[in-house]
């Protein structure tokens, strides 16, 4: 029976999770690992590192103490960490990220890592064409994600595996511990966490998701976007509660699931789309640049734009390191079309603040709005944030929760305060009917 180690990515649980399965039919003791890679940690804003700790820590509570956490080069620390517990097997969840895949087949050219399962309903690639081509439009994808199906939940726990005392070991890399959180730790942390925060929304908000989904006022989105980020729940478990639920709540959830996978698929296809346009005409769109861009850069940032519903979201990723779906649009809208900014300083914010921030739901999430995307918004699309926020908080209530200058504005008029506009609040930066005709003349430079 031999010894095998468990290398901790984007799965920090132990209940459905098939690479523990993997690891027990080996037989011999696990070692847990978790590598804090400086090539993932520094791009991190803080919001993800501290969530990450806090999520580890629950992990290690989990295991009784005995996840082993080191520092370094994972192409060096993983082989040896495997050598000095007398292995050469070493079990994951596939990782599909640009990054991930050259770090893992540098692993495995060193030791046997063994892939079971992946971080998504159904692995990048799978979902395809009758012909095996992959998908550009979501909604054909949609139809063969649930023509395909996905695997029920495996069956584990802390007790399917044996863990193997995590003490320093001769030949392995010096243990370095679980960083400590730097700021307030404002989510659920752990797969014990995930699982009551799912829990508790699926009983008393799911039902209501498909109608209120794009309310920001009403604060009844499920925020699960975090855990599955770090692996503290698998969507399969989601999917798993879903099937057993009726209506368009439950129905329009599931879609959402997909379009992680879509988006998931779509960077695997495309590693280029993290930093570049998946439609290469966008390479030629004219974009504002110098000092004044800057500026207005600088205010879209702090909330100071003049725009009740973008600035109470941009305020609202400040304090909660999070922000509603239906504002991220709004807010990603006025940064590409009204100021003219290209939509890779956006992306790169909120890859900075968010405690949720996936590289391929961020980036293709603002593609779709910029409209350089696969499935994309057409560019003419461009939201007035103005009637955004009436249509989405048509009380009012979000954009007073964050802007406290426009609290004694009431009702719907808080989105178009005019004569009542505050000293302390700014003037609109740009004038949003030019802005826009502005940003279809670019655009139709490059139509061609």
């Amino acid at each position: 029976m031999d010894n095998s180690v468990v290398w901790f990515r984007r799965d920090l649980r132990v209940r459905d999770l098939p690479s523990l399965t993997a690891a027990a039919d080996a037989g011999g003791e696990v070692l847990g690992l978790f590598v804090l890679d400086e090539k993932l940690l520094g791009p991190s804003g803080s919001p993800r590192q501290d969530q990450l700790f806090a999520n580890l820590t629950a992990l290690d509570q989990q295991l009784g103490g005995r996840l082993t956490v080191v520092r370094g080069d994972p192409v060096d620390v993983v082989p040896r960490i495997a050598e000095s517990v007398g292995t050469t097997e070493v079990h994951i969840s596939a990782d599909y990220g640009p990054y991930g895949r050259r770090r893992d087949a540098a692993v495995a050219a060193q030791v046997e890592l063994i892939a079971t399962g992946s971080p998504y309903a159904i692995a990048p690639g799978r979902v395809t064409k009758s012909d095996g081509d992959p998908y550009k439009v979501f909604t054909p994808y949609f139809r063969r994600w649930m023509e395909h199906g996905w695997r029920g939940p495996a069956a584990t726990d802390a007790q399917t595996v044996r863990w193997l005392d995590p003490g320093d070991r001769d030949g392995g890399p010096q243990r370095a511990g679980i960083p400590a959180a730097n700021g307030k730790i404002l989510y659920p942390a752990g797969e014990i966490g995930a699982l009551e925060q799912w829990k508790d929304y699926c009983e008393n908000s799911l039902d209501r998701y498909d109608d209120e989904r794009n309310r920001p006022d009403l604060d009844t989105t499920s925020r699960m976007s975090i855990p599955l980020k770090y692996g503290t729940i698998h969507p399969r478990t989601m999917l798993a509660d879903l099937s057993r639920r009726t209506g368009d709540g439950p129905q329009a959830y599931r879609r959402q699931l997909a379009w992680r996978d879509f988006y998931a698929d779509i960077l695997f296809q495309r590693p280029d789309s993290a930093r570049g346009n998946y439609d290469a005409k966008f390479d030629r769109l004219r974009h504002d640049r110098g000092t004044d861009s800057d500026v207005a850069f600088q205010a879209w940032c702090e909330g100071k734009t003049g725009f009740p519903i973008v600035d109470a979201g941009m305020r609202q990723l400040a304090a909660e390191h999070w922000m509603h779906n239906r504002v991220r649009m709004i807010v990603a809208s006025f940064l590409v079309k009204d100021l003219h900014i290209p939509w890779w300083r956006g992306a790169r914010y909120f890859m900075d603040h968010l405690v949720d921030g996936d590289l391929a739901s961020n980036q293709h999430g603002w593609q779709w709005t910029a409209g350089s995307g696969t499935d994309a918004s057409p560019f003419f699309r461009v939201f007035n944030p103005t009637t955004q926020g009436e249509k989405f908080d048509p009380e009012g209530n979000y954009v007073r929760r964050w802007v406290p200058e426009l609290r004694g504005i009431p009702g719907k008029s808080v989105h178009s305060p005019k004569a009542m506009r505050p000293a302390n609040y700014p003037d609109p930066i740009v004038d949003h009917a030019h802005e826009r005709e502005e940003a279809l003349r670019r655009y139709g430079e490059i139509k061609g």
